[in-house]
Parts: C-alpha cells; structure tokens; sequence
C-alpha cells in the first residue's frame, strides 16, 4: 500500500507552511484537501496559497473548478486519487494539506459513498419536490425508508438530502452503502501530522486576526465579483464561510460589521469541529504550538515522526 503524509489542523493553525516545508524535505508535491480552494477566482476568502507561499514546490486541487459548479466529495476522491497516484508514479511524495477532514478521510479511504444507484430524472424530481417541500418535509420521507441517514442529515443540507432519497427511491439505503464502502482496504497508508495550540484562545485570536487581513486584502471586493459574475447565495461556493457573511452584508441584509463579527464567529466553531475531527486520526503526531506556530519545532517533530 503506497504511502502519503496528511498534514492537518483547524483554521489558520499554519498547515500550508509547514506542508511545503515537508514537502521539500521529503521530495514531495502538496495535493490540497480544502472543500473551498476548489473553487476558482475564491482566493481571499479560502486562504490559496501564493505563488510565494507555495515556495516552488507543485501544488494540485486548487483551482479546478467553476465556482458555479456544485463540487462533491466523490468528485474530489476520484480527482485527488489519481493526482496521489500520479505523484507517487514520478517517485515523490503526496502530501496532503488541509483542513477539511471528510476529504481527507474520503481519500485515503477510497470511499466512493456518493456514488450509488439512482434513476434518470429522478433526481432533478427530487430538488424539484425538496424546493416545493421544504427540507422538513424532505426528511420526513427519507426517515421512512432510511431513518438512520434522516437523523444525521439537516434540513437545509440539499444536496445529501436529494441524494439519500435518490438511493432509497432506487430500492437502497445510502447508511447501508456507507457502511459497505468503509469496510473496504484503505487506499493509502497515511501518516497524519495534526497541528494545535495548547490554548485554544491563541488559536481564536489567530482566526480574527486572520479575517481581519482577508477585509483588508480584499475579501468584500472579491465577493462583490462574485456576485458580478452571476453567482447567487444559493450555489454551494457561496455557502463558504466569509463568502455566506459578506455576501449577506453586500446585499444589504445586515451590516458589514455583523457581517464580519459572522465570519470571525464562524470561523472559531469550524475550527472547534476540525479539532474534534483530528482526534478520530489514527497513527498521527500531535504538533501543539504555545502562543504562534514554531515551524522550525514542527519539522523536527515530524521528520522525526516520519523515519
């Protein structure tokens, strides 16, 4: 089983540092696991690496598709696979930088629990009837054919609301066909590498610092594009946290100073559930950092790690 290094955290904990730093020493390409960076012409809000930061070393899943296209975790599997397999081909090591722990997971896993049986038109019928009905309405039906998924799904997620009553119409259950699809081999033999602080107010203070430079840099003309562009607060890339707020703020639903207050707040809950998430990570180095990150700490620590 081919090996790769997961290198993964909250919210501004200073992963893409330390995964180009890795990246070098290891002979390396960063392959990017963030549900947002995805997107194109979204590089404020999500945090994209520079050409500067990325310091010469190759960087992939960034800035592959249209952010008025709805990008899924299948989708980032069947792409980010064949990137990993591709490094690993040319002799290097794919390291894997992000924060989005489903991807991570999904990944090396090599769950395809998205994939599944369906019908034609079914489920253009189903985000017809879910916009009709409402989300309640929608879970309601889906608990009768698959309670355990209805219980974990919220109203307002779409997308995994139509595709669990799209395998349930088709005579499946999407629990049942999770559950097979994690019973299989690992993809990948990873070695995970998961950034913290030893007070989590530090790292809260990061975060706001943070958002206070993406204003600064340009966050609200970035979104204002956006907007020129077509893009609604209906398309997935626009429920990205700090696109969602300011968006709101832009069209006049609150303030740009509620507006950024969301952010901030939002941005410290997201980070709360990566740090539950990491937990789940076996065979991982725990890097936990005093008041800022000490990087020249961390490579010691994971080149260590990783021998």
């Amino acid at each position: 089983m081919s090996e790769v290094v997961v290198v993964t955290g909250p919210t501004a904990a200073g992963k893409t540092e330390l995964g180009v730093r890795l990246a070098k020493i290891l002979n390396g390409e960063v392959v990017s696991a963030d549900s947002m960076q995805v997107y194109r012409h979204m590089d404020v809000g999500t945090a994209k690496p520079t050409s500067g930061e990325m310091g010469g070393v190759p960087h992939h899943m960034i800035d592959v598709v249209s952010p008025f296209e709805a990008y899924s975790v299948s989708r980032y599997v069947e792409d980010a696979s064949g990137v990993c397999e591709d490094i690993l081909r040319r002799g290097k090591m794919p390291v894997i930088v992000g924060g989005t722990g489903l991807y991570i997971q999904a990944l090396v896993s090599g769950w395809d629990f998205e994939s599944g049986p369906g019908e034609d038109g079914l489920r253009g019928e189903l985000e017809t009837m879910y916009d009709e009905l409402g989300g309640e309405r929608m879970l309601e039906e889906l608990s009768k054919s698959d309670p355990e998924r209805a219980k974990k799904l919220h109203p307002n997620d779409k997308k995994r609301v139509v595709r669990a009553l799209e395998i349930a119409r088709s005579g499946g259950s999407i629990s049942e066909h999770d559950r097979e699809t994690r019973a299989l081999p690992p993809r990948f033999a990873a070695r995970y590498i998961v950034l913290g602080f030893a007070d989590r107010a530090d790292l809260y203070e990061r975060i706001d610092r943070r958002v206070d430079r993406m204003l600064e840099r340009g966050l609200a003309d970035e979104v204002r594009g956006l907007l020129r562009m077509g893009l609604t607060p209906r398309h997935t890339a626009m429920q990205a946290i700090g696109y969602k707020e300011i968006c709101a703020a832009l069209l006049g639903e609150c303030t740009m100073e509620r507006a950024v207050e969301a952010v901030k707040r939002e941005s410290r809950r997201y980070a709360k559930r990566q740090i539950s998430w990491c937990k789940r990570y076996p065979d991982r180095l725990d890097v936990i950092f005093e008041k800022e990150p000490d990087f020249e700490k961390a490579v010691s620590l994971s080149t260590n790690f990783l021998n």
